[in-house]
């Protein structure tokens, strides 16, 4: 990899290679629990590399990259049979902003470190898992990270020529589900606040008031909770799922929190966190609602 070299025994050095990783490996697998597992495996594989050939790396962060990007491209061409035998839809695993981690406080490593930007948000995650295991790669280190093509190229097992064109086919497939307008951050919170409040009152009208026409919801409950097995369309479909959720599960307390960066709700009960919600927002007006519900991708948010 074309990075500046570093000394192979600099033992910091090293270690802070863990951010780019763990960022890295979150935005190719949507999923904290396996990015963490990417990033042990490859410090694994670093040292049990003899001091030789440690000494011999002249980039030990490009080398880290580069195997830890093809641990995630092997994963995700696993991941499409897992997921085929998942039980209903699969969403990316959220993560909650800095001051939303239960316990307060400074959050725990490593999840601290994924920066929430464009490239993490629920609808971008999505996006993603719409591509191939290739594309995903070769999009994401060259157009996120900015990683030339000669260097994805030893990632992807691929000439340059052909991770040019897996990048532009993958932006076409970015374009392709772009939402038409942007809402300021500010009005996107406005707009979640009034779909808690309208969920909250069980008023179908006003959700369908926050709701686009052809709006949908998708819960994730992986076989282990209750969730719709199918994504829910159209304003009133969605509108009075969740208003009959609220009559279904009395007691929850919506809180308006971050998610992946952008404003979203997390639904408790008892103190525990039972579901968390992004959405996707245009023209002020929701377009997409993605609810988990499964437990095991709900572990920033829940207390031990």
């Amino acid at each position: 990899m074309s990075l500046p070299p570093e000394p192979a025994d600099d033992l910091d050095a090293i270690t802070r290679e863990r951010r780019q990783l763990i960022n890295l490996s979150y935005r190719l697998l949507g999923s904290l629990a396996e990015a963490e597992d990417v990033v042990q495996e490859t410090y694994a594989r670093w040292y049990t590399l003899p001091q030789e050939q440690r000494d011999a790396v002249t980039s030990p962060g490009g080398w880290l990259t580069t195997v830890a990007g093809r641990i995630c491209l092997d994963l995700l061409g696993s991941a499409r049979a897992r997921r085929e035998r998942y039980v209903g839809p699969w969403v990316p695993e959220p993560l909650p902003g800095r001051a939303e981690w239960v316990g307060g406080g400074t959050p725990a490593d490593p999840a601290d470190r994924v920066t929430l930007d464009e490239s993490v948000t629920m609808a971008f995650l999505v996006v993603l898992e719409s591509m191939t295991p290739a594309e995903r790669v070769a999009f994401v280190l060259h157009d996120v990270f900015r990683y030339p093509f000669a260097d994805v190229a030893e990632i992807v097992g691929r000439t340059p020529a052909a991770c040019r064109q897996l990048a532009s086919s993958a932006r076409r497939r970015i374009r392709a589900r772009r939402s038409p307008a942007t809402t300021p951050e500010a009005r996107r919170a406005d707009v979640v606040r009034a779909f808690r409040r309208a969920w909250e009152a069980q008023d179908i009208d006003g959700l369908i008031g926050v709701l686009a026409p052809d709006a949908t919801a998708t819960g994730d409950g992986g076989g282990l909770v209750p969730a719709a097995v199918h994504p829910v369309e159209g304003a009133e479909p969605v509108a009075r799922f969740f208003a009959e959720r609220a009559r279904a599960v009395p007691g929850i307390e919506l809180l308006e929190c971050p998610v992946n960066g952008q404003p979203g709700l997390v639904a408790r009960k008892d103190a525990v966190t039972v579901s968390v919600l992004a959405f996707d927002i245009a023209d002020d007006r929701i377009r997409h609602v993605w609810a988990v519900l499964n437990p095991r991708k709900l572990r920033p948010w829940t207390a031990d």
